[in-house]
């Protein structure tokens, strides 16, 4: 066997980073007979055939040679290839790279492992793929980057490579991430004209502070301090300052790497003034409207922020007309020596573009007919980014989305045309519960519950459910549907049956039997406005428990003559919505304005109003206020109901049920025997009088939905002292005052289906109007979790009670769990 003389070839072994293999080269050129490939264990021979530059019959020479080698290295499955002439057949033989068993990554926290382990597979390190000593340095460089990115520099990479068998190897890369380097001092060398507090207000890069713990504005990153440099630019270029310059820029770090000091140099230069504006070009709309949209007149001092707000409203309105490619270009001409600019504002429209099509991605589980009909954009009409970011809006309100993006992308060989893609990341839109429990007091209890926002895909919304125990008894089914009509005209209907013990509800004590049966109707009036109508019939039975009941309710009840209440009602409504979205909204206002009341021949006739508004404030990205108010009202209307009560007294015997199964107690009146009065003028008499909103309407406050902190529905009027309350029933009111200022924290998970707040509640219930007293208003502060978990929303709060009386009910950790959304 005669062996070919080795060379090293120099730019091979540049480009693949290797210890320069001996390369074969033929000693004369010779025709290969056969070619025979040595030294695999993994890969097939077929698969090395196909990327050699040469085949049987071909004549190899020193060219072909250097060719066929830097093929096989190009493949990236060798660390080593040679080549050997024996006779007239040509030997390749090769040293496979390992392939890697298993990569693990530990000890990492600021970057995600499933980010990571993506990262390094698009590089090629990956289980199963072929280990590359280099691709893994690059790696460990490109971590300590990203690690130094976010602050720390201390940070320890330690990969490690350990052998296997056949050819293969475990990679570990340990992590040791240290403690981030805190921004200590930001120093601006230069500024006589502005306080430096005031410009480094607006900086992402702020000294250590105690709140950074939270916002992380303390952690340096060179990117993040490019961004603060443009900042400062724009800060003196916002104020007229043409001129203003960036001398110099250091950045040092203590010798253990734990503290950053930040120092900037500048030039103020002088203050602008606008000597003239212009607007040029074509401007498509009528010139005299387009000047309009320019905020800056000649005599102001020079803005570059106010020039740019005013070409994007130009470009904005030309934008909502077709023109999707539309320009404007301020281009201002200054003047030293007079201290002036003058700008000109050009106009450049560019074709008028029509949408071609509306493609919709990630949809899997809602019909796309679901998404099409909340589009403002249509396809074949004019671009109009107005109606595609209204779009969005109208797609992120459905609650069927965990995410939704928009891209437009201009069709291939047009240049008036484009396609508009919305990208969606569907989410939980429904929940279902299932809960069985026992107690000593009521025994076994089951419920299940089934809600669905988008029933099948199909937009529509259906609930079932169904629960029973010894004190409850309820079965409900709710079906909507938001486009009945193809105008957005909604129709749903609600069916149910109640039997409810309110005691367990920390109401007064009395039972409910209730059967409903509703319609509703919904109607568009505007984009953010609609109007609602409900007809509904009921049927309400209520039981009262001698010494248990208040005695307020059972006179409500004597007057009225009948313990069943028939009821015709309707309900009229307004809503308006501007949210950004329907689970997390970070902006817009929520306001409702709703009119119940029972129609002209139900056995009780009276009215209830209600009036609540929810305010979102971006303040910042890692911080959002939500203002809420909600008010209630309820009365009667027509006559109040009169009515003599006659009666003969049993007394009470202890120990001796009196009239129910509820024991008697001593003191307190027992059985009773109801007689015409009449006929019987020795029997004990009283009038009892029916009037105002009926007991089992009244609003009730306290708890999760209203103030946290307190024991829900046991805010406002009581009863008397009765059947061993030591403190009375909670009775509710027909006036409702319920606020709330709560503090959301988007940043402190990067979970969507997470929200932290801190919150401040206030509010109570009266008897009336007359009986308003802004004193007796209570208040909670605290903070809540609210989780978007698969089975349904969980709400945790924990409040301190900071305006309480004695003897109200405190609760200080409060939680809901499942329930429709």
């Amino acid at each position: 066997m005669t062996r070919l003389p080795n060379r090293r070839l120099l730019a091979l072994a540049l480009a693949a980073g290797l210890a320069a293999p001996a390369l074969a080269q033929a000693a004369e050129p010779f025709t290969a007979s056969d070619i025979r490939v040595d030294g695999l264990q993994r890969i097939s021979s077929g698969t090395v055939f196909t990327y050699l530059p040469v085949e049987r019959g071909d004549r190899v020479d020193d060219a072909k040679v250097g060719e066929t080698i830097r093929a096989l290295y190009k493949t990236g499955f060798f660390e080593d290839v040679q080549l050997d002439r024996q006779g007239d057949i040509l030997v390749v033989t090769v040293k496979e790279r390992p392939a890697i068993n298993k990569l693990t990554v530990t000890g990492n926290k600021d970057i995600k492992s499933e980010q990571l382990l993506k990262g390094l597979a698009d590089i090629g390190l990956n289980e199963g793929g072929t280990f590359d000593r280099l691709s893994l340095d690059r790696v460990t460089q490109e971590l300590r980057r990203q690690y130094n990115d976010r602050g720390k520099y201390n940070v320890e990479i330690t990969p490690t490579v350990s052998p296997l068998d056949r050819n293969r190897v475990d990679v570990a890369i340990a992590v040791k991430e240290g403690k981030a380097a805190k921004i200590r001092h930001v120093n601006l060398v230069g500024t006589e004209k502005f306080e430096s507090e005031d410009i480094l207000d607006t900086w992402e890069s702020k000294e250590h502070n105690w709140a950074s713990w939270y916002r992380r504005d303390d952690q340096y990153s060179k990117e993040k301090l490019s961004g603060d440099l443009e900042k400062l630019n724009s800060w003196y270029l916002d104020r007229g300052y043409v001129d203003f310059s960036v001398d110099s820029t250091q950045v040092s770090i203590s010798p253990d790497k734990r503290d950053m000091f930040i120092t900037a140099g500048v030039t103020e230069g002088e203050q602008y003034k606008i000597s003239e504006i212009k607007v040029t070009g074509d401007t498509i709309l009528p010139q005299e409207d387009v000047e309009r949209m320019v905020f800056q007149k000649a005599g102001d001092t020079f803005s570059r922020g106010l020039l740019e707000f005013s070409a994007d409203a130009i470009t904005n309105t030309l934008s909502n007309v077709g023109y999707a490619f539309a320009k404007v270009n301020p281009i201002p001409t200054s003047n030293r020596a007079e201290r002036t600019v003058a700008v000109n504002m050009q106009v450049v429209p560019g074709p008028r573009v029509s949408v071609r099509r509306i493609v919709f991605k990630g949809n899997t589980r809602t019909a796309d007919e679901v998404l099409r009909r909340e589009m403002r954009q249509f396809e074949n009409a004019w671009y109009s980014q107005a109606a595609i970011d209204r779009s969005k809006i109208r797609l992120q309100r459905l609650g069927y989305f965990e995410s939704v993006d928009v891209e437009t992308s201009p069709v291939t060989g047009s240049n008036d045309q484009v396609d508009v893609v919305y990208n969606v990341k569907e989410t939980t839109s429904g929940s279902f519960v299932f809960g069985l429990g026992y107690s000593q007091s009521y025994g076994m209890t089951t419920s299940v519950q089934l809600s669905q926002n988008n029933f099948l895909g199909g937009g529509n919304r259906v609930s079932v459910e169904a629960s029973r125990s010894s004190y409850l008894q309820r079965y409900g089914f709710s079906y909507m549907n938001p486009y009945f009509t193809d105008d957005g005209v909604s129709l749903g209907y609600n069916l149910s049956w109640r039997e409810l013990d309110y005691s367990d509800f920390n109401t007064a004590q009395y039972n409910s039997t209730n059967g409903s049966a509703q319609m509703i109707f919904g109607v568009p009036i505007t984009e953010n406005d609609s109007f609602s109508l409900m007809f509904g019939i009921d049927s309400n039975q209520i039981t009262t428990y001698p010494s248990y009941t208040p005695q307020s309710i059972i006179d409500y009840i004597d007057a009225m003559g009948t313990r069943t209440f028939h009821s015709w009602r309707t309900e009229l409504g307004w809503a308006r919505d501007t949210r950004n979205d329907y689970f997390m909204p970070t902006r817009g206002t929520y306001q409702r304005l709703g009119l119940e009341a029972t129609l002209p021949g139900s056995t009780a006739e009276y009215y209830k109003l209600s009036y609540q508004i929810s305010k979102y404030w971006p303040i910042m990205p890692s911080l959002v206020i939500n203002t809420r108010v909600e008010f209630g009202y309820g009365d009667s209307y027509g006559n109040d109901k009169v009515r003599d009560i006659c009666w003969f007294e049993t007394p009470a015997v202890p120990g001796i049920p009196a009239d129910g199964d509820k024991p008697a107690v001593p003191g307190t009146p027992g059985t009773t025997e109801v007689v015409d009065c009449a006929t019987n003028p020795t029997a004990k008499h009283r009038q009892v009088k029916a009037s105002g909103l009926p007991f089992f309407e009244n609003f009730y406050a306290g708890g999760t939905n209203s103030v946290r902190g307190f024991r829900d529905n046991t805010l406002g009027p009581r009863s008397e002292i009765i059947g061993g309350y030591y403190r009375g029933q909670p009775l509710g009111g027909s006036l409702k005052t319920v606020g709330s200022v709560e503090a959301y924290f988007p940043k402190l998970f990067d979970s969507p289906s997470a929200r932290v707040s801190a919150f401040l509640d206030f509010g109570n219930v009266y008897n009336g109007t007359d009986n308003f007293d802004a004193g007796e208003l209570r208040a909670s502060a605290g903070v809540a979790l609210l989780w978007r978990a698969p089975v349904g929303p969980i709400s945790i709060s924990y409040a301190f009670p900071l305006k309480k009386k004695e003897g109200d009910e405190i609760e200080r950790l409060q939680f809901t769990f499942g329930g429709q959304f």
